[in-house]
């Protein structure tokens, strides 16, 4: 069993460790140290490798096995809500409030959680990564304009990797998944990486695959000459009661 935790170089071109050398307990833990520069961050995912750590902490990289990962045609969303959806007014839109997002994301208060993994330092990061336009966030409004939920993450090629999603009224932040997952299927993109196994994505249709697994399908997606830049006019605007038609 390997029980070597690696430490990453100053170089943010460094490479990272294969995977397959995590550890066990705790679950995926793989490397520690090195920095948030975009161009580590997009080596990490492009690897299936992903940046968690709590404030105090030394930064830590990720691999669990197994991986949490929704196709993007089978987000479920029950009868009851998609009822309530479609009398809504909700509208879903992609990029126009990234950083509200994040930083709704990073103050929400979650069951059994104290504190944020999406410290000052993890919102810098990313806000560079969606400048660079390889981050993006999904986002839901009512009728008058406020957020209701949202969801952000980060594209490589036809590669959706979910960091974080947020309600800010009950049900927004699985508005912002079924909307993304839509748009994304449209898109020919079949996956989104969900990283951690918990009982609410797997309501959600969440699977849980081997990583091996998971990292052979990711890898030919990351690989896809997709262009970058910000998702606003090509994803457009969803009413959310085209997610839940009737008789869906």
């Amino acid at each position: 069993m390997n029980l070597r935790l690696f430490r990453l170089p100053d170089d943010p071109a460094a490479p990272f460790p294969d995977p397959s050398l995590a550890l066990r307990e705790p679950d995926g833990l793989l490397a520690i140290g090195g920095d948030l520069e975009p161009e580590r961050l997009l080596n990490a995912y492009a690897r299936g490798i992903f940046p968690w750590y709590s404030e105090g902490q030394p930064l830590l990289w990720w691999s669990p096995d197994p991986r949490t990962v929704f196709t993007t045609d089978s987000v479920r969303l029950g009868s009851r809500f998609r009822r309530q959806l479609r009398g809504s007014g909700w509208v879903a839109s992609a990029d126009t409030a990234f950083d509200e997002v994040i930083a709704a994301c990073a103050t929400a208060p979650r069951p059994g959680q104290e504190g944020t993994w999406i410290t000052a330092d993890m919102q810098a990061a990313y806000r560079r990564l969606h400048a660079l336009g390889h981050a993006h966030s999904v986002e839901v409004r009512d009728a008058a304009g406020a957020l209701v939920g949202g969801i952000y993450g980060v594209a490589l090629g036809r590669m959706f990797f979910g960091e974080s999603m947020v309600s800010l009224r009950s049900g927004g932040s699985k508005t912002a998944l079924a909307a993304l997952a839509t748009r994304l299927h449209e898109w020919g993109w079949p996956l989104i990486d969900a990283q951690v196994d918990n009982a609410h994505l797997r309501s959600l249709g969440a699977h849980s695959w081997p990583r091996s697994r998971f990292i052979e399908a990711m890898r030919p997606l990351v690989a896809s000459d997709v262009p970058v830049g910000r998702w606003t006019s090509r994803f457009g605007r969803i009413p959310v009661g085209a997610l839940a038609p009737p008789g869906a």
